[in-house]
């Protein structure tokens, strides 16, 4: 796997670009010089995790053949600093599914711990550092 970031002005504006032709904006905050045009690296860092668990728990239910009408899930990271630098890396992680449709409670839970626990490959990523929890909530159609 490559990717690419190519700076876009004098500042922090950065695309970034893989395997598919579309561009992801990352910056900075504007308290530090940037422009506000972007995600942080770290919000990404966490919407890598969520995207990675979102297209499994999907295909799950598509198997599965349940109706998704809507759906999001909501990620969130607690950081603490290292002490001597100013790393802030994340240990604990919260992901939240929130789908709307016709969805068995029951197949929703497999396809997250399936995602969880033998798909994701994001999860393995951070395992090791973070505590990565999950919950969810279905919204009748």
């Amino acid at each position: 796997m490559k990717v690419e970031l190519t700076r876009v002005d004098d500042a922090f504006h950065l695309t970034g670009s893989g395997s598919s032709e579309s561009l992801v904006h990352i910056d900075a905050s504007e308290n530090i010089g940037g422009h506000n045009l972007g995600s942080r690296p770290m919000e990404l860092l966490l919407m890598g995790l969520g995207g990675c668990s979102s297209i499994d728990v999907v295909l799950v239910l598509k198997k599965q053949k349940q109706r998704i009408d809507d759906y999001k899930v909501i990620i969130e990271g607690e950081r603490e600093k290292i002490e001597g630098t100013e790393m802030s890396p994340f240990t604990k992680i919260n992901l939240h599914f929130v789908l709307k449709g016709e969805i068995d409670a029951k197949k929703l839970e497999r396809a997250i711990k399936l995602s969880m626990e033998k798909y994701c490959s994001a999860t393995a990523q951070f395992r090791p550092s973070a505590d990565i929890t999950h919950s969810y909530e279905i919204i009748p159609a």
